[in-house]
């Protein structure tokens, strides 16, 4: 069974050179460039060649809580006919250099309606999305802070952006936006783990050193989702 995802990769790579026969805009974007800007509602679709975004949400208290992260092979920030209000609440920053194909949000919703199987995977896209969410507002908020610490890290290590499931590429400021939970609880959560060795802890980076310690802290509901 799937388990929810906070990092997407390599779920469009099969149609690779399909994008390529659209007219479509290449595009770089250098690190800490912003790509979907807050206060603006969707105008284009970018398939990621390289590199790595975050899209997150900001409350007009300043509230900042990152959603998910997108990488190599994967189309953000998705296709749908209707614009949400929400869409102007919602950013997306380049974390790398980033090399993407710009399509135009009408001509990509062309493309899905004219390929079935592009179809068929944007909603297997979508339904990973709403398994994220449901699983964040269904079981995650009502765990304390520190099993929401463990099963983050769990679920980075499953779906690891590096291909090594031991070395989790966050922050305590990212995983502090992740939760939605203070920076000094992610702080004091995270020296527990290390006090226990069941992490060490590296500039940007988090090594899990007791990964069978760390899975039995996570909820069930985590482990089998």
């Amino acid at each position: 069974m799937l388990i929810p995802r906070y990092f997407f990769s390599d779920d469009y790579t099969e149609f690779y050179d399909y994008f390529l026969s659209k007219p479509y805009r290449r595009r770089t974007f250098q690190k800490g460039d912003i790509i979907w800007n807050l206060g603006e509602t969707i105008r284009y679709v970018y398939y990621i060649e390289s590199g790595i975004v975050k899209t997150f949400v900001e409350h007009e208290d300043g509230y900042h809580k990152i959603l998910h992260f997108h990488s190599d092979g994967t189309v953000f920030p998705g296709c749908q006919n209707s614009a949400f209000k929400i869409e102007s609440s919602i950013g997306t920053e380049a974390l790398s250099k980033v090399e993407a194909l710009e399509f135009t949000r009408e001509n990509f919703y062309q493309m899905y309606q004219e390929n079935m199987a592009l179809n068929a995977r944007i909603l297997e896209t979508y339904s990973m999305y709403i398994n994220l969410f449901i699983y964040e507002s269904a079981h995650q908020d009502y765990n304390n802070a520190f099993i929401k610490v463990c099963n983050l890290l769990y679920l980075f290590s499953v779906h690891s952006p590096t291909g090594t499931p031991n070395r989790i590429d966050l922050t305590q400021q990212d995983i502090a936006d992740i939760l939605a939970i203070s920076l000094v609880n992610v702080t004091n959560n995270l020296a527990r783990l290390r006090k226990e060795k069941i992490i060490a802890s590296h500039r940007k980076w988090i090594e899990i050193t007791d990964y069978p310690k760390l899975v039995s802290y996570c909820s069930n509901e985590t482990l089998n989702s």
